[in-house]
C-alpha cells in the first residue's frame, strides 16, 4: 500500500511520530478530566414560582395553570409535570431528546414572560432553570461546634467565601443554621391609643432605611461625591425613629412597638451523627459506640462543568486544612464523589494493565518474545492515540469509556498479529527487512481494513440509540470506533516500520546491542515508570511486579511449553480437526429413503420459516387475510420441523451412549459448582433456576445411560454424520431457547449493586408543621439507633447518619421545593471492602425496623448506577 510504503520510506519520521504520540497520549490521559458518569444533556426545564402564603389550590389556579397554558404550545415537548404546594409552583417540562437544551430553555423563558402578566402582582419572579447533573454537589462539608449556631454560621460563611475562590468550584450552597433578623413587634393597642396606622410604621422604617445619592460637589481642586448614608447599623436606631408628629409631638417606634434583634423562623433542621471516623489517608477508625448527634451547617460544593473532579475536591480539602477554624469546630465531609471516581478509575486502569499483561502472556505463548513485543506495542499506542482524540473532542474519562477500553483490549492486537506474522513470513522466505515489511503489509492490508471496518460497523447503529439512555450509552460505541480505528492506523503505519527495524529470524545470530542504545532504552523505561508511578501507584505496582513475573514465566514455562505446543501439539490438533471435519461431512445414502430421513426435519423447518417471512411481507402489503394462505402452512411446517430436530437431537444423545452419559455427568458437576457459587452469594437462588440449570445435563446423562444399556444399533433415523451434526446443533439450540422461555433470567438495565448511600424519606400529611415533622425524624433516627445497637455488623457498615428536616423531593422530576412535612435521613456507607455484611442485608433490616411509623409514609431508596431513569413501574 502507498501509505505503508511512505511510512517505511520515512521510517525515522515514523519513529519520532511514535514517541510524540506516546508522550502526547500519556499527557492527555493525565490531564483529561475524570468523572464517574458521562456528562449528558438532559432535556428537562424547570419553572419554579414562589407565592408566599398561598394555598396549594391557589397556587394551581393562579400560577401553575396560566404558565402551563402558555408553555404547552411549544413544539418538541414530550411531557409536562407540575407540583403545586404551599407557596411554591414547580413545573417540569420534558422535551424530546432531539431538541437542543439551549433552544428549549429560550422558548420556555419567552413563554413564561408572556404568562407573567396573568400572574398575581405580588408573586415572585418565576425562575426558569435547566437540570444539569454536572452541577450537583460533588461533596458536602458539615460543620458542627460546641459554640452557638449563629457563630458557627459566620464561620461557615467565611469558609464558603474561601472555597468559592478555587478555580474548579462553581458555587457553594450553605444549608442550615440560624439567620439573624430584626423583629419589630407592633402593639395594636398602642397604635389605637396614638391613632397611628400600621402602614405609617412600615413607611417610616422603609423610608429611613435607605442610602440617598446627593450628586457631587467641587471643593477647590477636588470633586467629591455626596451621599446620605441612612441604612441602619444597629436595631437601637429603629427604636428612635419618628413615626409621626401630630401637633408637633413626636411618636417614636419604641412607643408603639418592641424592637428585637432575633432569628428567623427555622425552615429546616440538620443533624449529623458520626459512627466511624476517617483519617486523611482514608483509613476508618473504631466504631463509635455512643455517637453524639450534633446540629450542623452544610456546605454543598458544586464543581464547574468539565473540570477534573479529583483535582477540585483535593483543592477543597487543602483549603479546609489551611482554613483557621475556632476551637471546638468539627468538620465531617460526606458525599465525596471523588472517592468513587478515584477508586473507579484506579480499578479500571489496573484492569486494563492486567488485561494487557495477560494478552502479552498469550502472545508470548504462541508467537515468542520478539513477535509479542512487536504486536503488543499496538495496545498502548492505540490507546495513546485514542486519548489524544478524546481530548480533542472535549470528552472526559468516565467509567463507560474506560470499560469500553477493556472491551477493545483484545481486539487491538488483531490487525498487528496478521501484519507482523506476514512480515515474518516474507523475511523468512529471503526478502530483506523493509522489503518484507512492504510486501507483507501490502498483501494483507485490504483484509485487515475490511476486518476492522466490519467490527466498527457493528457499533455504528448504537450511535443512533435514542433518548437519554442513548446519549448516555453512546460513549461506548464512540470509544470502540475511535480505538479500533486508531489500532488500524498503528497497524498500517507504525507496526511495519518497527517490525522492519527489529525483525529477527530465530536461529540467526543477533548483532550486539550498542551500549548507548541500551542506556537510552533503560533511561526511557525508567522515565515512563516514574510517570506511571506519579499518576497511579497501583498501576506502577502491577507493572513492576507483573512484568518481571511474565518474563520469568515465559523463560521457565511459556517458552518450553509454547515450543512443544507449536512443534507437536498443534500439528496433532490440526490433524485431529481435519479427521473430525471429514467425518462430520460424510454422506451415506446407501440405505433406503436416506435423503428423506436426513433432510425431512431441516427441510420442513426451512420451508416453514420462508413461508412465514413471505406471509409477514404480504400481511403488511395486502392484509392479514391474504397472508394466511402462506402463514398457516408455514406455522405448521415450522412446528413439525422444530419437533423433528428436537427428536433428532435426542436421538444423537441416545446413540452417544457412554460418551453422552459422561458428558452429562461432567456438565451436571459444572452446573452444581455454579449453583454452589450462587448459593454463597447474597442473592437467593430460586428453585426454578436450580431446576433449569440441572434439567438439561441430567437429561443428557439419563438418555445417554439408556442408550448405553439398550441400544445395539449405529443408526436410528439419521443415516450420516452431516445430518447428525446439523440436526443435533439446531435441536440443542431450540432446547436452550425453550428452557429460557420457561424460566427466563429476567432483564435489568444496570445490575443491582451494594449502594454507597441509603436515603430514608419520611413524609407526613400535608400541612404538618416543622416541629411535628422533626419529631417524626426523631422517631426514624431512634429506630435506626436501636437497629444498629442490636446488629453490630450493620453498625460497622455505617460511616455517618445525616438527618434533614424540611427538605425537597426529587429534583429530577419535580417536587424540588422544600416542604415542612418531609424529612430525610441519609446513611453514608463505608467502602465496599470494609463492610461486615452486604448492604442489601442491611437494607432488609432497615425496612423491617421502620415499618409502621404512625402518621408518616416512609420511602427507602439507594443511589443508582447508570443514566437517570424513572421508577420501574
Amino acid at each position: 500500500m502507498k501509505i505503508t510504503n511512505a511510512a517505511i520510506k520515512h521510517r525515522t519520521t515514523i519513529v519520532v511520530l511514535t514517541v510524540l504520540l506516546s508522550l502526547g497520549g500519556l499527557y492527555s490521559y493525565l490531564t483529561l478530566p475524570k468523572e464517574s458518569n458521562p456528562s449528558i444533556e438532559v432535556p428537562y426545564i424547570v419553572v419554579t414560582t414562589i407565592y408566599p402564603g398561598a394555598s396549594p389550590d391557589d397556587i394551581e389556579s393562579l400560577i401553575t395553570q396560566p404558565i402551563e397554558q402558555e408553555v404547552q404550545v411549544i413544539n418538541g415537548i414530550k411531557e409536562i409535570r407540575s407540583t403545586s404546594s404551599e407557596g411554591v409552583s414547580s413545573i417540569v417540562i420534558e422535551f424530546n431528546p432531539d431538541v437542543s437544551i439551549d433552544e428549549a430553555f429560550a422558548k420556555v423563558r419567552d413563554k413564561v414572560d408572556v404568562a407573567r402578566v396573568d400572574l398575581p402582582g405580588d408573586v415572585e419572579e418565576p425562575l426558569v432553570s435547566e437540570i444539569d447533573f454536572s452541577q450537583f454537589p460533588v461533596m458536602s462539608i458539615n460543620l458542627s461546634a460546641s459554640y452557638p449556631l449563629p457563630r458557627l454560621k459566620e464561620v461557615a460563611e467565611d469558609l464558603e467565601d474561601e472555597i468559592e475562590t478555587i478555580p474548579g468550584v462553581l458555587e457553594v450552597d450553605l444549608v442550615g443554621g440560624l439567620e439573624r433578623e430584626v423583629q419589630i413587634d407592633v402593639d395594636l393597642n398602642a397604635l389605637q391609643g396614638y391613632n397611628v396606622a400600621f402602614r405609617d410604621v412600615v413607611d417610616a422604617i422603609r423610608n429611613e432605611n435607605t442610602n440617598i445619592p446627593g450628586g457631587s460637589v467641587d471643593v477647590d481642586d477636588m470633586n467629591y461625591l455626596v451621599r446620605v448614608n441612612g441604612e441602619f447599623d444597629t436595631p437601637a436606631e429603629i427604636e428612635n425613629l419618628v413615626v409621626t408628629s401630630p401637633g408637633g409631638v413626636p411618636i417614636y417606634v419604641r412607643d408603639v412597638a418592641e424592637v428585637r434583634f432575633g432569628f428567623k423562623d427555622r425552615e429546616s433542621y440538620a443533624r449529623l451523627s458520626v459512627l466511624r471516623d476517617e483519617d486523611e489517608s482514608g483509613e476508618l477508625g473504631a466504631i463509635n459506640q455512643n455517637p453524639a448527634t450534633l446540629p450542623v451547617i452544610t456546605l454543598n460544593v458544586k464543581k464547574r462543568s468539565g473540570d477534573n473532579i479529583i483535582e477540585t475536591v483535593d483543592a477543597v480539602r487543602s483549603k479546609l486544612e489551611t482554613f483557621s477554624m475556632p476551637s471546638g469546630t468539627t468538620v465531617v465531609v460526606t458525599g465525596d464523589q471523588s472517592n468513587d471516581v478515584r477508586t473507579l478509575v484506579a480499578d479500571l486502569e489496573n484492569s486494563i494493565i492486567s488485561g494487557l499483561i495477560f494478552v502479552i502472556g498469550v502472545l508470548l505463548f504462541f508467537l515468542g518474545v520478539r513477535n509479542s513485543v512487536l504486536v503488543g506495542i499496538a495496545i498502548p499506542l492505540s490507546m495513546f492515540v485514542s486519548f489524544l482524540v478524546f481530548q480533542a473532542m472535549g470528552y472526559t474519562l468516565n467509567f463507560i469509556i474506560l470499560f469500553s477500553l477493556i472491551i477493545a483490549l483484545g481486539m487491538l492486537v488483531d490487525n498487528a498479529i496478521v501484519i507482523v506474522e506476514n512480515i515474518y513470513r516474507y523475511h523468512f522466505e529471503g526478502h530483506s527487512r523493509f522489503e518484507a515489511a512492504r510486501l507483507g503489509t501490502a498483501e494483507v492490508a485490504m483484509p485487515v481494513i475490511a476486518s476492522t471496518a466490519t467490527t466498527v460497523a457493528v457499533f455504528i447503529p448504537m450511535l443512533f440509540w435514542p433518548g437519554i439512555i442513548g446519549e448516555f450509552m453512546s460513549y461506548m460505541p464512540i470509544t470502540l470506533i475511535i480505538t479500533l480505528s486508531c489500532s488500524l492506523f498503528v497497524a498500517l503505519f507504525i507496526n511495519p516500520v518497527f517490525t522492519g527495524i527489529f525483525v529477527q529470524i530465530e536461529g540467526i545470530p543477533k548483532p550486539p546491542i550498542p551500549a548507548a542504545t541500551r542506556r537510552w532504552a533503560i533511561g526511557l523505561t525508567a522515565v515512563i515508570f516514574v510517570i506511571i508511578l506519579i499518576a497511579n501507584w497501583k498501576t506502577a505496582l502491577v507493572l513492576g511486579v507483573g512484568t518481571p513475573l511474565v518474563v520469568f514465566l515465559h523463560l521457565r514455562f511459556f517458552k518450553p511449553v509454547g515450543d512443544h505446543f507449536v512443534a507437536v501439539t498443534f500439528p496433532r490438533f490440526i490433524a485431529w480437526y481435519r479427521r473430525s471435519i471429514d467425518s462430520l461431512l460424510d454422506r451415506d445414502y446407501t440405505v433406503r429413503h436416506a435423503l428423506l430421513r436426513n433432510t425431512f426435519a431441516l427441510g420442513s423447518l426451512t420451508v416453514g420459516v420462508i413461508l412465514l417471512v413471505i406471509g409477514s411481507i404480504l400481511s403488511s402489503l395486502l392484509g392479514s387475510a391474504a397472508a394466511q394462505i402462506l402463514s398457516v402452512p408455514g406455522m405448521v411446517l415450522t412446528g413439525i420441523g422444530v419437533v423433528a430436530v428436537v427428536l433428532h437431537a435426542i436421538e444423537v444423545v441416545y446413540l452417544g451412549g457412554k460418551t453422552s452419559f459422561k458428558a452429562g455427568l461432567w456438565t451436571t458437576a459444572a452446573a452444581g459448582i455454579l449453583l454452589g457459587i450462587m448459593y454463597l452469594s447474597p442473592k437467593v437462588v430460586e428453585v426454578a433456576t436450580i431446576a433449569e440449570l440441572l434439567a438439561l445435563p441430567l437429561s443428557i446423562a439419563v438418555i445417554g445411560a439408556l442408550g448405553a444399556l439398550f441400544n445395539r444399533r449405529s443408526r436410528l433415523v439419521l443415516t450420516d454424520n452431516r445430518a447428525v451434526m446439523l440436526n443435533g446443533s439446531l435441536g440443542g439450540f431450540v432446547i436452550i431457547i425453550v428452557m429460557f422461555v420457561l424460566v427466563p433470567t429476567g432483564v435489568e438495565f444496570f445490575p443491582e449493586t451494594d449502594p454507597r448511600q441509603v436515603r430514608i424519606t419520611a413524609e407526613g400529611p400535608l400541612g404538618l408543621n416543622l416541629e411535628a415533622s422533626d419529631r417524626v425524624a426523631d422517631e426514624v433516627q431512634a429506630r435506626l439507633d436501636g437497629l444498629l445497637e442490636e446488629y453490630p455488623e450493620s453498625k460497622a457498615n455505617m460511616k455517618n447518619m445525616l438527618v434533614n428536616v424540611g427538605v425537597g423531593g426529587d429534583a429530577d422530576f419535580g417536587g424540588a421545593a422544600a416542604s415542612a412535612e418531609r424529612s430525610r435521613v441519609t446513611l453514608n456507607m463505608v467502602d465496599y471492602a470494609d463492610r461486615d455484611e452486604p448492604t442489601t442485608a442491611t437494607l432488609t433490616k432497615i425496612r423491617e425496623q421502620l415499618a409502621g411509623i404512625p402518621g408518616a409514609d416512609v420511602e427507602i431508596t439507594k443511589d443508582s448506577n447508570g443514566p437517570p431513569v424513572g421508577a420501574p413501574v
